[in-house]
This record gives structure tokens, C-alpha cells and sequence, in this order.
């Protein structure tokens, strides 16, 4: 873990980049890929269950908590990937894309290969790799997606202070 600047360092700068682009519904939904979802992308509780949607409503504070603590297994998780030290900013761009796309996905990506590789310009550009979702059997643009990735890699970008 010696190249993750660490959990409190990088949630201030991830967790209202999480929020803004999940955006909170206080009882069950199903995500645009169809899975029960829950506050703020939550589809599976800390107690390892997954969201139903009998479920009863959250509050944003619960919600707050669930994304909290999937935010610690993500960074638990992506840490050991990388090679090369992440600036605050960084990490908190990379935690934003592995909350959205998943650890499996992230570990195959383009954003960590460049990134450990030190192509920082190269690392930016593939987070705009992942703005896409199938639709009616098609590979489109969702606006949403690439909002939150032009998001993601303006804070990459940006130097720690």
C-alpha cells in the first residue's frame, strides 16, 4: 500500500465525486444494467447481502456509510495494483472509476496499465475509455457516463497542493 496515499487522504477528495455523479435514492432501484441498487450505487451491504428491492429506504446518512465502507474494500482492492506512487488526486479519480466500473474491470484497464507504465497523460485520456454502455445491443455514449468521466480525469489531472 506504499504507493496509495491513503483511505482518509483520498475520501475527501473521491466521495462527493461518488455522490454527485450516483446521486441518492433513498429506496431500491434497479441501475441501468438492471441490478437492485441502493443510497448512493449501493448493491451490496456491508453485511455481504445484496440490495432487494423489498428492502425498506435508507437515509442518506446509512447511505453515506454504505459508500464509506465500499469505498475502503475498493481501495483495499486497487492499491496492490499500482506500481507507481498516486498523488491524492489520483487515487481519488481511480477509486471514483473502480466504485463505477468495478475492481475486476479497473485491474484490466487501460488507466492502470498506462498509469503504472508513468504515462499520466495516457492514464487521463483512458478514463474517457469508459463512457459507454450497451443499449438495445449496441456500444453508445451515455452523457451521463461521459460527464463523470471528463470529471474523473480533470481530477486526475490536477496536482495535489
Amino acid at each position: 500500500m506504499a504507493n496509495w496515499p491513503g483511505d482518509s487522504a483520498v475520501f475527501p477528495f473521491c466521495m462527493p465525486l461518488i455522490k454527485k455523479f450516483e446521486g441518492f435514492r433513498g429506496t431500491p432501484y434497479l441501475d441501468s444494467a438492471g441490478i437492485p441498487t441502493i443510497g448512493y450505487g449501493t448493491i451490496l451491504y456491508p453485511n455481504g447481502k445484496s440490495v432487494a428491492m423489498t428492502d425498506k429506504p435508507v437515509t442518506d446518512d446509512e447511505a453515506t456509510g454504505f459508500l464509506a465502507y465500499q469505498m475502503g474494500l475498493k481501495s483495499k482492492a486497487i492499491a496492490p495494483m499500482l506500481q507507481k506512487a498516486a498523488s491524492l488526486h489520483q487515487a481519488a479519480a481511480m477509486l471514483s472509476l473502480t466504485y463505477n466500473i468495478g475492481t475486476s474491470a479497473f485491474q484490466s484497464s487501460s488507466v492502470l496499465r498506462r498509469f503504472n507504465l508513468g504515462d499520466i497523460p495516457g492514464a487521463a485520456d483512458a478514463f474517457l475509455m469508459w463512457d459507454k454502455a450497451t443499449v438495445d445491443g449496441q456500444r453508445v455514449v451515455i452523457d451521463g457516463l461521459h460527464n463523470r468521466r471528463v470529471a474523473e480525469r480533470t481530477i486526475f489531472l490536477t496536482a495535489d497542493a
